[in-house]
């Protein structure tokens, strides 16, 4: 039940002035990057806080130093709040290299992993899913701590508010999810864009106990706030605050601002958060005469000194930009456990849930979670009995959230834990793929190294299996066109069940897609002593004749037309790609400058399809080699079809692979 905060508490003098002192500086902060944007010294979106002081000041002043906290794009007040020294934000907002992001996240993306500031995030509600991750990575961990996740009235729009507060109350997690309700998400107003405009009502529909408090009023503020992060505190689960305020600049330094009256705008200035604290202390005596004025004197001589700083560091030289797109590992990969000594026969589905079984067994901080992967058993019943043998805790079903969960994912990643994330399949990672393509992926970059996202994300794909188009998708190449992730393909039994190890011992996010149709082909398990290798390619069958390049679910029909070959006498050499992000190309123009012909078999559509990228690289770096055009064989460019037999006719198969080899090697017209 919502509970409207009207008590204030008693504060101290001292407390009182820094309560002032804190907004002064955020205001002078942004007062100040409004003259630089308009000097053209900062550029891109600036989104500034005047007007919302006390919202950040009186929620942030409850937190201790080891609590996270995640904002929004409009965070400077938040950075500025005891986390981040100003000088290093203002030289971010230049885009300097001396930046908290090393100049790289700019006014929307700010970071300090020692501050536990896990960033401002320009995706409307981007940050929501996060702040549950790493609030579970507390849980998970027997910390005691808190996540604070500031957001905006637009954010309550969007399915990420819904999902986060669903898996926070779900799991009973400490995230204090604060609503910054300016009643302007851009330029529609609250009204226009929302059935039920109390926000705090959709909170308590989610099961989160919720409160609504004057934002302009920094007591009401503080004294909501202390209580809810004592809830917190006592393990009484999550909590949302809703503080009513309003942004007295337009939405950011690119809006005409036309949407809002101009009465209704001085309405709210006159209730000033910073005006109304000063004049009450004022009134009571507390505020004593000459002070506010050293207040702003101070600040300002710090705020010019930031300029100061900003102006005189450097820019990050243009060859270091590379840096920072994926994390070294800082030790080689641990050897996996003894395996048998011999080979033994098994399936995939098997071969996976043993790379799990050993996962689980060997870390403690790993843990799964995804749609029905315990009590269900998964999809595929590759992680069948394991909920039996790990838990509830880390063996984790989620509601159908999938950009929920991905995202608590990542949050959880950040937070120490070694989370493997389960999407049931390819076509549902499109519900997810904001926060693998905007978070996972761009994280470490953004940040200048200071967050790195240590995740494995696992997905059936692939077609084969009569489920018509929805279900039908082999969309791996659309992530491995992604700077910042690694993109996996497993397609023999080694590599099912050897790869998850190595890629929970990477520091980067890890995608691995598992082919549907491998999941009941079984198979002789070679003993691996030292685990597989997911940074090269494999040759699979050496050749001389030609290369037939592949991966994941076309291997097995690759190998198959490559002993047919055999019989003609053409002798092929098969290149399992099993790595399609970073491509090991070293390999590739090895094989084809040995075999001078090549055909790259992928189940992928043509058009932008990954083929065309091994194409292009081949023709780019080897086609002196060549002796012969390159050849691809890829599905047909239309949605997977239901009927069997239109199915089979639309997927490459062997007869098509063999065909584009016997033209490789000009024996077919």
């Amino acid at each position: 039940m919502s509970t409207p905060s009207t008590d204030k508490p008693r504060l101290s003098r001292a407390h009182l002035l820094d309560l002032l002192r804190q907004m002064l500086r955020i205001r002078r902060f942004e007062e100040r990057c409004v003259e630089l944007y308009t000097q053209e010294k900062i550029r891109g979106f600036l989104h500034v806080y005047i007007g919302e002081e006390a919202v950040g000041t009186g929620v942030m002043h409850g937190l201790a130093p080891d609590d996270a906290v995640v904002s929004t794009y409009r965070e400077h007040g938040h950075a500025l709040l005891n986390r981040i020294p100003m000088e290093r934000v203002m030289a971010e907002m230049y885009g300097k290299q001396a930046g908290c992001s090393m100049g790289r996240g700019g006014s929307m993306h700010l970071f300090d992993a020692s501050a536990r500031f896990f960033g401002g995030n320009a995706i409307v509600g981007g940050g929501l899913p996060l702040a549950v991750g790493l609030a579970l990575a507390d849980r998970l961990a027997g910390r005691n701590r808190v996540t604070v996740c500031f957001f905006g009235d637009g954010a309550a729009a969007e399915g990420s508010f819904h999902e986060s507060l669903n898996l926070a109350a779900l799991w009973q997690l400490p995230v204090l999810f604060v609503c910054e309700n300016n009643l302007y998400a851009m330029g529609t107003a609250l009204r226009y864009a929302h059935a039920q405009t109390e926000l705090h009502r959709k909170a308590e529909a989610l099961g989160v106990p919720a409160e609504s408090v004057d934002g302009m009023d920094i007591a009401r503020v503080e004294a909501a706030s202390a209580r809810l992060l004592a809830a917190l505190r006592s393990g009484e689960g999550p909590r949302f605050l809703e503080c009513l305020t309003y942004r007295f600049r337009a939405h950011s330094m690119f809006d005409p601002e036309l949407y809002r009256d101009k009465a209704e705008v001085e309405e709210w200035k006159a209730r000033d958060p910073i005006l109304r604290l000063s004049q009450w202390m004022e009134q009571s005596g507390i505020l004593h005469a000459g002070e506010r004025e050293a207040l702003e004197a101070e600040i300002a001589a710090e705020v010019e000194g930031a300029v100061a700083f900003a102006e005189a560091a450097e820019w990050e030289p243009e060859a270091s930009r590379f840096a920072h797109v994926l994390r070294e590992a800082s030790e080689a990969p641990m050897a996996p456990p003894a395996a048998e000594p011999e080979p033994v026969t098994l399936s995939f589905r098997e071969a996976f849930r043993l790379g799990l079984i050993e996962a689980l067994e060997h870390d403690e901080r790993v843990f799964m979670m995804g749609e029905d992967i315990g009590h269900y058993g998964g999809c595929y019943a590759v992680s069948h009995g394991l909920l039996e043998r790990f838990g509830p805790e880390r063996i984790r079903d989620t509601p159908l959230a999938e950009n929920g969960f991905t995202g608590a994912g990542i949050g959880a990643a950040l937070g120490g834990a070694r989370p493997i994330v389960e999407i049931m399949t390819v076509n549902f990672s499109l519900l997810a793929m904001d926060q693998i393509v905007n978070t996972a992926a761009t994280l470490l970059h953004m940040s200048g190294g200071e967050f790195a996202v240590p995740l494995v994300i696992r997905m059936a794909t692939g077609a084969g299996r009569q489920v018509a188009a929805q279900h039908s998708h082999s969309l791996e190449n659309w992530y491995a066109h992604v700077p910042g992730l690694k993109v996996l393909a497993p397609g023999t039994l080694e590599d099912a069940r050897y790869m998850l190890w190595a890629a929970l011992q990477d520091p980067n996010p890890v995608l691995i897609f598992e082919h549907v149709l491998l999941y009941n082909r079984e198979g002789e398990l070679a003993p691996c002593p030292e685990g597989v290798d997911i940074a090269r390619a494999a040759i699979r069958r050496p050749g001389r004749d030609l290369s037939l390049i592949t991966y994941g679910g076309s291997l097995p029909k690759t190998l198959e037309a490559a002993e047919a070959l055999a019989a003609e006498g053409i002798e092929a050499e098969v290149v399992d790609l099993r790595v399609l992000r970073p491509l090991d190309t070293a390999t590739l123009l090895d094989s084809v400058g040995r075999t001078h012909r090549a055909v790259i078999v992928d189940e992928g559509w043509k058009t932008g399809s990954l083929a065309g990228e091994i194409a292009a690289i081949l023709a780019e770096q080897a086609f002196w080699a060549l002796d012969a055009p390159i050849e691809r064989v890829c599905s047909d460019e239309i949605p997977i079809p239901y009927a069997r037999h239109l199915e089979n006719a639309a997927l490459p198969q062997v007869a098509d692979i063999l065909a584009a080899a016997r033209r490789a090697m000009g024996a077919e017209p």
